[in-house]
């Protein structure tokens, strides 16, 4: 069954990743735009690496109401973190810190999230219950999140077919990591309890190129709204990804889009290729059942050792463990990634669960030319009463770190003879990517008895929907018919003056094409020009009825609007004095009294030239259409 070999990245087909039944879906978190947190009122989108305070937590595992543990808070028990969080007393209050009840949700943030789900043809609820979602690695204090399903079954057209939107939720953000060494994970809590949502789809990309392609269309769509955050951070994408025979794998936090395919391309090999180890323990007769490892201390054995990893620990007062895994013989040399092997699936493990961060955490007898000496090996094959068919696995530590990552080896090798774990992964920057933790279980959602049910009415649903833009997948097509140049149809496609657009061709009745320009090509500008173009919707209508009501010339829309910005606000203040025709005439025969002498021997190329200087000399004073009449009509006839 799995007998076909991954192809080089670039020379991978549509066919071949039917062939290996290649599935995947998107988990996007985008933050909202809201001057408030979720839960409380303290200020959004305020970053900063000062703190005024440290609280250490460490997470203990629960048991559920069915006396059951989750496998994530059991993996992160396992650890023995210290979490620490760095709190800023100007973004953080004591409901982060899980000392006060929640507030109400805030309703700026709701009222976004319902009009983004209205815009993907959902089925908003009747009724908003708040849930706890666990978070059992350390970023958010409380062990959970706060988050609400607000619409189901909605859709995004692609590629002529829809990519379903299974669920939609309005949650709050989680801590960011500061740094994870050892047996301690520090966070800064500035973004904590911000609002976000989180657009689920469903498993239908068929291709690593159609996930990106498909998280595009859900980001502009949702920058389309004007209504949520940009930047780095701002949106972070979960790539779900399984192929036949293999298991949901997700890969966390993706922080760009053009990395997905190379991510999702590597996970579907890492899967097909653990199932092709599988196969291959099954035919050495290697099963759950049947699976044997052992590990015994091997410190003194090395303790004149050469290799300096090694070397070093010892000297620090660490012990070595080997591990035995029987019958395992060159498959931690199995190929599971782009130059990745199943060595490293254990050594993350390790790395992760038993905190030895330090690489390389192992050596192994598959490779033994790249560590310890041959005679060392052969001392320890003989010491652990290994054969020829077996293969060893060192790890070093303290005595509780060093056990644990022993422990770590045979569970994830015996995890190999039953196929693919459960697992969540961290996306890598060569495009492969490692062990993050065990997938937490279905049962890590309960109801929060903080909050009570939020009914969303009608009359709610038909204001939102009433303020909403066009709709974004309709809009490229409506801009090119408009004549909007093609040049600026996807940046207006997702610009926060959409709806000003539409205003302003069908109130004030500017052409398209001249609305686009002084909404989209102006701002961008300025900005290269070092002025930061804070232009409100309130600015540009008044700049754009200047316009129309002939006070502003076409040619002088973009150095008003310069002064708009730098002065903070528009008045007629800043309007220059009107040109008299009188001054328009000195001015052109000034011009051309400049050119007397000057070798000129096209009649086109002469009307240029001054054209050019009676412009410069007037700029934001005249119009262009005007200052060409009267040079054809006065003096260059």
């Amino acid at each position: 069954m799995h007998d076909f070999l991954f192809k080089p990245f670039h020379d991978m087909t549509e066919s071949d990743y039917a062939a290996v039944g290649f599935t995947s879906g998107l988990e996007i978190h985008q933050q909202l735009l809201t001057s408030k947190k979720l839960f409380c009122r303290c200020p959004a989108g305020r970053y900063s690496d000062r703190y005024d305070a440290e609280i250490l937590r460490h997470m203990r595992p629960t048991l559920s109401e069915l006396g059951e543990y989750d496998g994530t808070a059991l993996m992160e028990f396992k650890t023995k973190k210290n979490i620490i969080y760095r709190i800023n007393r100007d973004t953080v209050c004591t409901y982060e810190m899980d000392d006060t009840p929640p507030f109400e949700i805030n309703e700026e943030a709701l009222d976004i999230a319902l009009g983004i789900g209205i815009m993907y043809g959902c089925d908003l609820v009747d009724e908003l219950h708040i849930a706890r979602k666990q978070y059992l690695d350390g970023s958010i204090p409380t062990g959970f999140q706060r988050t609400a399903i607000f619409s189901l079954d909605g859709k995004i057209p692609f590629k002529g077919r829809d990519v379903r939107v299974v669920q939609m939720s309005i949650e709050e953000d989680s801590c960011r990591e500061v740094s994870d060494i050892g047996h301690q994970r520090v966070y800064l809590t500035d973004r904590l309890g911000m609002p976000l949502i989180e657009t689920v789809t469903g498993p239908d990309m068929k291709t690593p190129y159609e996930v990106a392609e498909v998280a595009e269309l859900c980001r502009w769509m949702a920058r389309s709204t004007g209504k949520v955050r940009t930047g780095i951070g701002a949106a972070r994408q979960d790539v779900n990804v399984s192929v036949t025979g293999g298991t949901r794998v997700e890969i966390k936090g993706v922080p760009r889009i053009p990395h997905i395919p190379l991510l999702t391309y590597n996970e579907a090999m890492r899967q097909w290729n653990l199932l092709r180890l599988r196969d291959e323990l099954h035919r050495r007769d290697i099963t759950a059942d049947s699976f044997q490892a052992s590990t015994e201390s091997v410190t003194k054995l090395l303790r004149k050792t050469r290799y300096l990893p090694l070397e070093n620990a010892l000297a620090s007062g660490m012990i070595v463990n080997c591990v035995v895994l029987r019958g395992f013989r060159d498959l931690l040399r199995w190929q599971t990634q782009t130059d990745t092997y199943f060595s490293k699936e254990i050594s993350d493990r390790v790395r992760v669960i038993a905190c030895l961060t330090t690489l390389p955490n192992i050596l192994h007898s598959d490779s033994p030319s790249e560590s310890v000496s041959t005679a060392e090996w052969q001392s320890i094959k003989k010491a652990v009463s290994a054969t020829d068919d077996d293969t060893l696995v060192l790890v070093w530590g303290s005595e509780q770190d060093a056990v644990m990552g022993a422990k770590e080896i045979i569970i994830r090798a015996k995890e190999a003879t039953i196929g693919i774990p459960s697992e969540t992964r961290q996306a890598l920057r060569d495009g492969t990517n490692g062990f993050e933790r065990i997938l937490p279980g279905a049962d890590r959602m309960y109801p929060d008895t903080d909050l009570p049910p939020k009914r969303i009415t009608d009359e709610r649903r038909d204001r939102i929907r009433a303020t909403l833009p066009l709709d974004y997948w309709n809009r490229g097509d409506r801009y090119r018919k408009l004549g909007v140049p093609e040049d600026l149809i996807q940046s207006l496609s997702v610009s926060r003056f959409a709806a000003l657009f539409e205003t302003l061709i069908a109130g004030l009745q500017i052409m398209p094409k001249l609305a686009a320009t002084l909404l989209i090509q102006y701002p961008k500008r300025l900005k290269r020009e070092g002025l930061d173009p804070l232009i409100s919707d309130e600015m540009m209508m008044n700049i754009v009825r200047g316009y129309k009501e002939g006070k502003i010339p076409k040619d002088g829309l973009y150095f008003l609007l310069k002064k708009a910005v730098r002065n903070g606000s528009y008045g007629d203040h800043l309007l220059p004095p009107p040109c008299s025709t009188t001054e328009l005439q000195q001015t052109i025969q000034k011009a051309v009294a400049g050119l007397d002498g000057v070798t000129i021997h096209h009649h086109d190329k002469r009307r240029e030239i001054v054209m050019g200087i009676v412009m410069n000399a007037l700029r934001g004073r005249v119009d262009a259409t005007t200052v060409r009449e009267h040079i054809d009509r006065e003096v260059l006839v």
